[in-house]
């Protein structure tokens, strides 16, 4: 076992009274804890927002007067005594949900991701196949799982995207600062850095290993930017989700053999390797290669390495499933099946996909044929998973095909508004966190006022309004920036108007558009006197993908029409802050995927456990949580030809806005201006959504379904 240790963090000059800020800076677990950011923000408020929520910088920038006050202000420590205890208290804690449930079973589960989506303040996520991931770490953190999080370090994150006038998305690529970034450096016992190495037929790869702290669980990142390595090798961790099919491999190469690897240098020896998408695949080959050169043949070993594979497909829609052509194959790994034991076609054969076009080498065929655990992530998705890979179980039929389905969920204390969060504390006590996924406890949301809750539900929307507004003046501050765009930017927000937010990666077939199909309807609705509506949409559409940013400049034009009265926006650069404010702060989530595409989606359950109503169509997650009486559905249940679906889609989407959306918001108030019905139907949104779609749901579930067989 090779011995290592991460550098410790850079000293920062504070006084000894509150020197463990810079513990706290590196440990993500201030993510999901408000008082653990109260800390931070009282440190210096002005630079806690300039400095983007990033607490490491904070640190580095503040003056040294304004770290004395704070050691010596009782109310600040206070608060940061109370963190401090709170911190070790958790770190600490034995009696987690897995320790007291399966307090014998210690063994480790290996997380493989192509992004992690932990804040705002590390870039290295694009959507929320990251931000899942993110949640899944803060999860088993919170119910003590052994699980060790594997992906890569992109040394310039996802994009940053600016909206032309025209509405075109442009990106800019922003190098990340290393030394403002919760990362440690591991390093061996003699101070140099602990490296991996992946060999291709143009030579090897070598990258070095960056842990970061999430809570209880550690997350380890690759990086290939090193001098040692040639300027196309240094490239492969530049950027997340490479158009370059060259580089794409490559990338996945790394995190797949290179990720087992890395975990071997690091001492571990997980009992269950799991996959999150189809990026990982390579690591089945990698663990088989390890037993054939124990002495097994490739038969023994990659039939004995697939009982503890896991592996979780996301997406129905091809161009969410890696495939490379198969000359790729041989330009790049053709190092690889020697060391296997087999010859070419052999391996070919262990991911051969057939299509329209040709032959492809396929990510997801070989995770699902040498995984034993496999899962979609909703009920229908599941369904569609069966029926879309039933050719890998010839003979089978669709229904019986061993892909089973575990709903996705969302980290509850990343999500969830502060204000909201001492609400429950008032009415459900304390300890409420602990229970989060007790139907039992969300009984007692009938148990708060009305009137309570609205409140909440207003100075959300207000905070929402006020950083949008802010978010404009400091763009057109900037210059660079026409009129028009800082009306499309949100500056016309009305706090106490009825508001539907819109926020996603801007694919085609989750149809921005639809809402804004037939634009003279959508204009009489949204400009009624005394009930007028705000649609506030963001998003990205990935660099390379031409169809989604024409979809983005098409729901653009319509926002800068000046007949809709401000009251359409469209905020730019949408990631997790922005996300918060949005889930947190708009009276309705709206999700218009083109039925059956939407694998699961998590967005609307993040606005749900806020609060807010969605207003879907019966895909992914939404057609198991809909009741009927805890939102909307938009269309039927049923699958239709594109052409049928999006006309029935659009009718029914506006039909229930003019017949029931705007009307029980703005109807049946009472004395004290609560939309009596308005608000029932949010506590049973709240009520039932919150307990059944959170991680804390989730991961018991990948335990007692997946982790624990693969163990046994």
């Amino acid at each position: 076992m090779t011995t290592f240790k991460s550098k410790l963090p850079a000293r920062f000059d504070l006084p000894r009274r509150i020197n463990r800020l810079s513990e706290l800076a590196y440990n993500l677990w201030w993510v999901w804890n408000p008082m653990a950011q109260r800390v931070f923000n009282r440190t210096d408020n002005n630079l806690w927002e300039r400095v983007n929520h990033n607490p490491i910088r904070l640190l580095r920038e503040v003056s040294r007067p304004v770290l004395n006050a704070a050691s010596q202000d009782p109310v600040y420590l206070e608060i940061y005594d109370q963190v401090f205890s709170d911190f070790d208290s958790y770190l600490a804690r034995t009696d987690t949900w897995f320790g007291a449930t399966y307090p014998k079973q210690q063994k480790q589960i290996a997380y493989f991701s192509m992004e992690f989506g932990l804040h705002e303040t590390l870039p290295i996520y694009s959507g929320g196949l990251g931000v899942l991931s993110g949640d899944h770490l803060k999860e088993t953190s919170d119910i003590g799982l052994p699980l060790i999080g594997v992906g890569l370090l992109y040394t310039e994150g996802y994009f940053s995207q600016r909206i032309s006038e025209d509405g075109w998305q442009e990106a800019t690529n922003n190098p990340l600062d290393f030394a403002n970034l919760p990362l440690n450096l591991v390093r061996k016992e003699d101070g140099s850095e602990l490296t991996i190495q992946v060999d291709f037929p143009d030579g090897p790869v070598i990258a070095r290993i960056w842990e970061v702290r999430v809570g209880r669980t550690p997350l380890y990142l690759m990086d290939t930017n090193l001098d040692v390595n040639n300027p196309v090798v240094r490239q492969l961790t530049t950027r997340l989700y490479w158009s370059d099919i060259n580089l794409r491999i490559m990338q996945e190469v790394v995190l797949g053999v290179g990720g087992v690897r890395a975990l071997r240098a690091l001492g571990y020896n997980p009992a269950v390797w799991h996959m999150n998408e189809g990026h990982a695949a390579f690591m089945t080959l990698e663990r088989a290669r390890e037993q054939v050169q124990a002495g097994k043949t490739f038969d023994e070993a990659i039939n004995s390495t697939k009982k503890n594979n896991v592996f979780t497909t996301h997406t129905p829609v091809p161009a969410g499933n890696d495939e490379f052509p198969v000359w790729l194959i041989d330009k790049f790994l053709a190092s690889l099946w020697p060391e296997l034991g087999i010859n070419r076609d052999q391996f070919v054969d262990l991911a051969r996909h057939h299509q329209n076009w040709g032959e492809t080498f396929s990510m997801p065929v070989l995770a699902l044929k040498y995984s034993n655990g496999r899962n979609a992530v909703s009920e229908l998705h599941g369904v569609v998973s069966r029926e879309m890979w039933k050719e890998l179980w010839p003979g089978l039929p669709a229904i019986d095909v061993p892909i089973t389905h575990v709903t996705n969920g969302v980290h509850t204390s990343t999500w969830m508004a502060r204000r909201l969060r001492v609400l429950y504390d008032k009415h459900f006590g304390h300890d409420w966190l602990e229970r989060l996924d007790d139907f039992e406890l969300w009984e007692k949301m009938e148990t708060i006022q009305d009137g309570e809750l609205w409140a909440v539900r207003q100075h959300l929307k207000r905070k929402l309004a006020f950083y949008v507004q802010e978010r404009a003046r400091q763009r057109w501050m900037q210059g660079g920036f026409y009129p028009v765009q800082v009306i499309a930017s949100g500056v016309m927000l009305d706090p106490y108007v009825l508001t539907i937010g819109f926020a996603r990666r801007f694919a085609t077939y989750k149809r921005a558009n639809l809402v804004t199909s037939q634009f003279e309807r959508l204009l009489h609705l949204i400009n009624q006197p005394n009930r007028p509506v705000q649609i506030i949409f963001s998003g990205k559409s990935h660099p390379a993908d031409e169809p989604g940013k024409m979809l983005i400049q098409e729901v653009y034009r319509a926002v800068k029409k000046a007949e809709n009265g401000g009251r359409i926006v469209f905020l730019e650069d949408y990631d997790i802050n922005l996300a918060r404010y949005l889930v947190q702060g708009v009276d309705v989530w709206m999700n218009t995927p083109r039925r059956p595409n939407e694998a699961s989606g998590t967005s609307g359950m993040k606005a749900a456990v806020n609060g807010a109503l969605n207003f879907s169509v019966l895909d992914g997650w939404w057609r198991e949580a809909f009741n009927g009486d805890n939102g909307w559905a938009i269309g039927p249940d049923a699958d239709l030809n594109e052409d049928v679906q999006d006309s029935a889609d659009a009718e029914s989407l506006y039909q229930t806005m003019e017949k029931e959306i705007i009307p029980l918001y703005y109807g049946d108030r009472d004395a004290n201006d609560v939309p009596v019905k308005w608000v029932h139907r949010m506590k049973e949104s709240m009520r039932t959504i919150t307990p059944q779609f959170s991680t804390r749901r989730m991961l018991k579930e990948y335990v007692d379904r997946l982790y624990l067989p693969a163990m046994k």
